[in-house]
Protein backbone atom coordinates (compact mmCIF):
# COMPACT_ATOMS: atom_id res chain seq x y z
CA UNK A 1 0.00 0.00 0.00
CA UNK A 2 1.07 3.58 -0.50
CA UNK A 3 1.39 6.39 2.04
CA UNK A 4 -0.01 9.20 -0.71
CA UNK A 5 -3.36 7.26 -1.03
CA UNK A 6 -5.71 7.13 1.80
CA UNK A 7 -5.98 3.38 3.63
CA UNK A 8 -8.47 1.15 2.14
CA UNK A 9 -8.36 3.52 -0.99
CA UNK A 10 -9.09 1.66 -4.71
CA UNK A 11 -6.65 3.69 -6.36
CA UNK A 12 -2.99 2.40 -6.76
CA UNK A 13 0.06 3.76 -7.65
CA UNK A 14 0.03 2.97 -11.13
CA UNK A 15 -4.33 4.17 -10.74
CA UNK A 16 -4.53 7.45 -8.64
CA UNK A 17 -8.07 7.55 -6.47
CA UNK A 18 -8.17 11.28 -7.23
CA UNK A 19 -6.24 13.46 -9.36
CA UNK A 20 -4.24 15.60 -6.92
CA UNK A 21 -2.83 17.92 -9.50
CA UNK A 22 -5.84 18.82 -10.78
CA UNK A 23 -7.60 19.06 -7.02
CA UNK A 24 -5.28 21.25 -6.82
CA UNK A 25 -5.78 23.57 -8.93
CA UNK A 26 -9.26 23.57 -7.94
CA UNK A 27 -8.66 24.22 -4.58
CA UNK A 28 -6.25 27.27 -5.11
CA UNK A 29 -9.08 28.54 -7.36
CA UNK A 30 -11.77 28.22 -4.77
CA UNK A 31 -9.61 29.79 -1.82
CA UNK A 32 -9.57 33.02 -4.17
CA UNK A 33 -12.61 33.62 -5.11
CA UNK A 34 -14.01 32.75 -1.39
CA UNK A 35 -11.26 35.39 0.14
CA UNK A 36 -12.47 37.85 -2.47
CA UNK A 37 -15.84 37.64 -2.03
CA UNK A 38 -15.76 37.42 1.86
CA UNK A 39 -14.32 41.09 1.48
CA UNK A 40 -16.42 42.30 -0.97
CA UNK A 41 -19.40 40.96 1.74
CA UNK A 42 -17.82 42.63 4.41
CA UNK A 43 -17.11 45.63 1.89
CA UNK A 44 -21.36 45.64 1.61
CA UNK A 45 -21.77 45.00 5.40
CA UNK A 46 -23.28 41.99 4.85
CA UNK A 47 -21.48 40.25 6.95
CA UNK A 48 -23.55 36.74 7.36
CA UNK A 49 -22.35 36.53 3.65
CA UNK A 50 -18.68 37.47 4.63
CA UNK A 51 -18.34 34.50 7.93
CA UNK A 52 -20.00 32.17 4.95
CA UNK A 53 -17.06 32.75 2.77
CA UNK A 54 -14.65 32.84 5.08
CA UNK A 55 -15.46 30.27 6.20
CA UNK A 56 -15.43 28.18 2.70
CA UNK A 57 -11.79 29.93 2.12
CA UNK A 58 -10.67 28.32 5.51
CA UNK A 59 -12.21 25.06 4.01
CA UNK A 60 -10.14 25.37 0.87
CA UNK A 61 -6.95 26.13 2.80
CA UNK A 62 -7.60 22.73 5.14
CA UNK A 63 -7.98 20.99 1.50
CA UNK A 64 -4.76 22.64 -0.15
CA UNK A 65 -2.90 20.66 2.55
CA UNK A 66 -4.11 17.77 2.47
CA UNK A 67 -3.57 17.59 -1.58
CA UNK A 68 0.32 19.05 -0.84
CA UNK A 69 1.23 16.46 1.40
CA UNK A 70 -0.48 13.31 -0.75
CA UNK A 71 1.44 14.88 -3.19
CA UNK A 72 4.56 15.06 -1.37
CA UNK A 73 4.09 11.63 -0.62
CA UNK A 74 3.28 10.47 -4.23
CA UNK A 75 6.49 12.41 -5.17
CA UNK A 76 8.84 10.34 -2.46
CA UNK A 77 7.35 7.71 -4.01
CA UNK A 78 8.07 8.19 -7.52
CA UNK A 79 11.13 10.67 -8.26
CA UNK A 80 11.04 11.83 -11.06
CA UNK A 81 7.70 11.38 -12.47
CA UNK A 82 6.27 13.85 -13.51
CA UNK A 83 2.08 14.19 -13.48
CA UNK A 84 -0.22 15.60 -15.90
CA UNK A 85 -2.90 18.25 -14.58
CA UNK A 86 -5.56 14.73 -14.63
CA UNK A 87 -3.04 12.44 -12.75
Amino acid sequence: MTRSQPRRARGTVGHANSALNLRLVLATFGLVVMTVFAVLAFGADIAWLGVVCALLAVVAVVDLVVIQRRRAARRREEPGVRHSLFE
